[in-house]
């Protein structure tokens, strides 16, 4: 049987450990020289191999080299924010496949979040309505946790583990003075909760901060919100407030927009950025004491210091499943994630399959039942959830110069 050749990309948001299953896909097809001839990269997803950038793993991270990428955030092979037509008798399909068939592609992955799933959906469906051999698989990434029919996404883990973190040395900061203060810190989550329902794994005892926690699943009330700062500083003095960058109000305002007005990006997706600011000018006017918000930006998804071992090693053997499932024939997939447990209560996870077409354009929040009646906190519920993600620290090798020794493509 003659071999073909497998090519792979990133799209969307970059995160800790979106190399780490670029890694999995990469090894697992050199384990199958037998099949698979050579390992292409796309440089800069869909759009960048439209445009005929292309790599070859065994010139850029021969042998050894690619065990780098299993350290490395970011997304090694850059990204691209780039929508497909949905109509599939747009003239760039049947380009693509003539650039599929001209490299002997016969196999695909596109490792991303909901809009990268999206790719992956049309494309696989355009392959089954030409009749295609091509096998084209979804490796899931994403910090937001918001894909469905999978426990949890690679990517969150991490982030997870960065905001608790983050929020814990912020606690420890806020609290060496005596005299009320507010800090609201303001996380990525535009209408899925679960990065900012972390910051509660960064409290060490009932009553510690963060004292309240929005997520974007609940609207949003200034008022209720100034009386419930009120209220905890008969707890702490020093209150730290956690809200998801897409708070909003009863009727759909973005908190963000009663200051400024935002953007949109090519996804028509508003570009959120801002609450934290207003609402730390609301807390100063309305209750009078002193009051900083902290926006943690792209570093709670690109820090590698904070990478967590469980999310990297589950984020490989997604890149490593997605690749032996391919060559068994399977097609139009995306990687999941099945949460298991042993008789002692001890968490594992498992890889499966789900039909990317049921994944694409869907969204998955935060459970209700999982959020405090009030709106204001999580649940015992959401802490066991996502406590095992954020377990084990990886070692990040240093270089002569003292800082981690990434891996970066020329």
């Amino acid at each position: 049987m003659s071999r073909k050749n497998l090519i792979v990309g990133q799209s969307g948001g970059p995160t800790a450990v979106i190399n780490s299953s670029l890694y999995g896909v990469v090894s697992e097809g050199r384990r199958h020289p037998e099949t698979i001839e050579h390992i292409y990269g796309m440089v800069n997803g869909i759009e960048g191999f439209l445009n005929g950038t292309v790599l070859d793993f065994a010139e850029t991270l021969p042998d050894e080299k690619l065990d780098g990428l299993k350290i490395t955030p970011g997304a090694y092979l850059g990204s691209c924010r780039y929508k497909l037509p949905e109509s599939l008798e747009d003239p760039v399909y049947p380009k693509l496949f003539q650039k599929f068939q001209e490299m002997n592609i016969g196999w695909f992955f596109y490792i991303g979040g909901n809009d990268s799933m999206d790719t992956v959906s049309k494309l696989s469906r355009y392959a089954a309505q030409t009749g295609s051999d091509i096998r084209i698989m979804g490796e899931p990434k994403t910090i937001d946790n918001d894909l469905v029919h999978t426990d949890h996404t690679p990517g969150f883990g991490s982030a997870a583990r960065y905001v608790a973190s983050t929020v814990r040395e912020i606690t420890i900061d806020a609290n060496v003075y005596e005299k009320k203060s507010v800090t609201i810190v303001e996380i990525m989550g535009r209408h899925a909760g679960w990065l900012t329902a972390a910051s509660a794994l960064a409290r060490k005892y009932t009553g510690d901060n963060p004292l309240l926690i929005y997520l974007p699943e609940i609207s949003f009330d200034q008022e209720a919100f100034l009386e419930a700062v009120e209220k905890s500083f008969e707890k702490n003095c020093n209150v730290i407030v956690c809200v998801s960058e897409g708070i909003h109000d009863a009727e759909g305002t973005f908190i963000c927009e009663y200051d400024n007005s935002v953007g949109t990006d090519t996804f028509g997706h508003k570009m959120l950025a801002g609450c934290g600011k207003y609402l730390e000018n609301l807390v100063r006017s309305r209750l009078g004491v002193k009051a900083r918000s902290v926006e943690l930006n792209v570093s709670q998804r690109c820090s590698a210091s904070m990478m967590s071992a469980t999310d990297q090693q589950e984020a490989i053997k997604a890149g490593e499943y997605g690749v032996q499932a391919a060559l068994k024939g399977e097609t139009g997939k995306m990687i999941s994630f099945i949460r298991r447990e042993t008789s002692d209560g001890t968490y594992l996870m498992e890889c499966g399959l789900e039909d990317v077409n049921h994944i694409c354009n869907e969204e998955k929040t935060v459970p209700l039942d999982w959020i405090t009646p009030e709106g204001s906190d999580v649940t015992e519920a959401f802490v066991r959830y996502a406590r095992p993600l954020i377990q084990g620290t990886v070692e990040i090798p240093c270089g002569e110069d003292g800082l981690p020794a990434f891996v970066y493509r020329k």
